[in-house]
């Protein structure tokens, strides 16, 4: 009986904990509690609370944000929409985290029918990156080898561009080639372009004046402070946060619609 009753506390402090957190998502959307923009220490902080406190694994992070980004492109951009004949996308990986969860999100999107290619113009030497290049290799996603100069070749070859090239922890001020070459094509292609987390070239913290523009931005755990003025259609993929980390941050999490990883805020 003690036992019972035991587990039926838990239960029933576990329903009261998220009864709360649903009462604060209402209330984020009526306009009274604002969502919560994290700063970039705050972003690395809930990062490390979840592989040192909560045992998340690196791959399983990286997995979760990948899938869901390939699900967000999905939302912003059905197959039925695209322009061309072939859903062609091409993911521009970086050799951070960034890049290894662009690399996720090509193999997901591969598996939902579209056609991506991928370039990583520097490959990392980290054995996830490795991991995840191979298996979009087995999944015969193509890569390029160079990113064309003469940006018509893009516009024509691909119905949009994923960046996943910089992500928040990029320095802006020290930005080394090849990036800055690719983020000078980047901004002149008239093809959509969905960044994941922080548009590269973009201070985590703060909103670009001469980046790129993307249409779409899909942003990990919860928004950074440079997306408070994005105008485009911007995605959250944070629904896996341990509800202690939620309310320990005030993070205000909007509810998730049905059983989504990802929401349009």
């Amino acid at each position: 009986m003690l036992i019972l009753l035991r587990v039926y506390y838990k239960s029933r402090t576990g329903r009261n904990q998220m009864d709360k957190m649903n009462q604060s998502s209402a209330e984020a959307g009526s306009g009274t509690i604002a969502l919560r923009y994290l700063s970039k220490g705050e972003a690395e902080a809930i990062e490390t609370e979840l592989l040192r406190d909560y045992k998340f694994g690196q791959q399983q992070l990286i997995e979760i944000w990948g899938q869901a980004c390939a699900l967000a492109i999905t939302k912003a951009y059905p197959l039925s929409s695209l322009a061309k004949k072939q859903p062609t996308v091409l993911v521009i990986c970086g050799p951070d985290q960034n890049g290894s969860i662009g690399l996720v999100c090509a193999r997901h999107l591969r598996m939902y029918e579209y056609e991506p290619t991928i370039y990583h113009p520097k490959r990392s030497s980290q054995s996830l990156h490795q991991d995840f290049t191979v298996q979009c290799e087995k999944m015969d996603i193509p890569s390029l080898s160079y990113l064309p100069t003469e940006v018509q070749l893009i516009n024509d070859a691909y119905n949009l561009v994923i960046d996943a090239m910089l992500g928040p922890d990029t320095d802006c001020a020290n930005i080394k080639e090849p990036y800055p070459g690719i983020l000078v094509t980047l901004k002149q292609i008239k093809v959509p372009i969905a960044s994941v987390d922080v548009p590269s070239g973009w201070d985590a913290e703060e909103p670009s004046q001469d980046g790129i523009n993307p249409d779409v931005l899909i942003s990990l755990t919860a928004p950074k402070k440079c997306a408070v003025s994005f105008s485009g259609k911007h995605f959250l993929a944070g629904r896996f946060l341990p509800y202690d980390i939620q309310k320990k941050y005030d993070l205000n999490l909007p509810d998730y619609p049905g059983t989504d990883c990802i929401i349009e805020l």
